[in-house]
């Protein structure tokens, strides 16, 4: 009898793995269902660009598509935070540029999430640069003139930027404590209303994502001074850093990288890490950034967890500083 009840057992067993789909009985078949990439800024956007680009690129490394969810609002607490309280399945991801990752958390009072606990690094995207830019009609030549004209004016010039609390913001931010300058910030809503008023005259200047103001820089429609990071852009070979155009230690570069919800499997994180590394290593994706001057970045989830706490220590101390808030 007993004999009979471990056969009636091991068969109905057998029965239950057949009626499974495949994918349930192999072990690390992550993901095998689409995943959600929340961007919590909105449809067109600098970051919802680079998102759209490399889901695609992930999609086919996958082999499994990855739907773009634009969650914008609330200086990027609403989307980050859908992906902080996801489950840790890997099926629920969210892409980060640094005013998100960085720079906002130092301007919000009440954060709905820990940044440090509460989230999973994955894999940086993206490396870039602001650029300082004038208007074509502008008498300021250089970054010299234009620390020049602000000091003999104190007060009087204008620097615009897509927002408060972002990148181009406390770049004007960091850019006036280290000149010593007054200047009135004028924050926009969005990169592209800032622009059109910089070609028209109306700001005296702004730094802005090479993503968004690059085609404005090569046409001529805005007259390129200098790039915010450690080096110069790939599309801007003859435009000197801020650094080297005479403030000595400038540095505000850009980034972006995917993150997910807290303690996801060893095997998902490493399965994403890889894809992202793949992703922007595609021509694609590679020819899309060198155009505008963004390079690929990738790398593992520790390097990226180290540049999140760093940069956000850096910017909370400029914050600080010239008291920035967001309003």
């Amino acid at each position: 009898m007993a004999h009979r009840r471990k056969f009636i057992f091991a068969s109905l067993t057998v029965a239950c793995a057949l009626a499974l789909p495949s994918g349930a009985m192999a072990q690390g078949q992550f993901p095998s269902k689409p995943i959600k990439l929340i961007v919590p800024q909105a449809p067109g956007s600098a970051t919802d660009t680079i998102a759209r680009l490399v889901a695609a690129d992930m999609s086919k490394v996958l082999n499994q598509q990855i739907v773009i969810e634009n969650k914008p609002g609330a200086a990027f607490t609403i989307g980050l935070d859908m992906v902080a309280k996801a489950a840790p399945d890997g099926y629920t991801l969210g892409l980060g540029p640094v005013g998100a990752l960085a720079i906002s958390p130092n301007m919000v009072e009440r954060l709905p999430y820990n940044l440090d606990k509460d989230f999973q690094p994955i894999a940086m995207l993206t490396r870039g640069h602001l650029l300082l830019a004038v208007a074509p009609t502008s008498d300021v030549k250089s970054v010299k003139d234009l620390v020049e004209k602000a000091k003999k004016n104190p007060g009087k010039l204008t620097n615009a930027s897509s927002a408060n609390g972002s990148p181009g913001h406390v770049g004007g931010e960091l850019f006036k404590y280290m000149t010593g300058t007054q200047i009135v910030h004028v924050p926009y809503r969005g990169g592209a209303a800032a622009i059109n008023d910089l070609i028209a005259g109306r700001v005296d200047f702004m730094f802005e994502s090479l993503n968004s103001i690059s085609p404005h820089a090569k046409s001529g429609s805005v007259r390129a001074l200098a790039v915010s990071g450690d080096r110069r852009s790939p599309a801007f070979p003859d435009l000197p850093t801020v650094a080297e155009a005479g403030v000595p230690g400038y540095s505000a570069p850009t980034w972006s990288g995917i993150v997910g919800p807290a303690n996801l499997p060893p095997d998902v994180l490493k399965t994403l890490n890889d894809a992202v590394n793949k992703a922007v290593t595609t021509p694609a994706f590679k020819e899309r950034f060198g155009k505008i001057g963004d390079e690929p970045a990738g790398g593992t989830p520790e390097e990226f967890g180290i540049v999140m706490r760093t940069e956000r220590a850096k910017w909370a101390d400029v914050v600080k500083r010239a008291g920035a808030k967001m309003q």
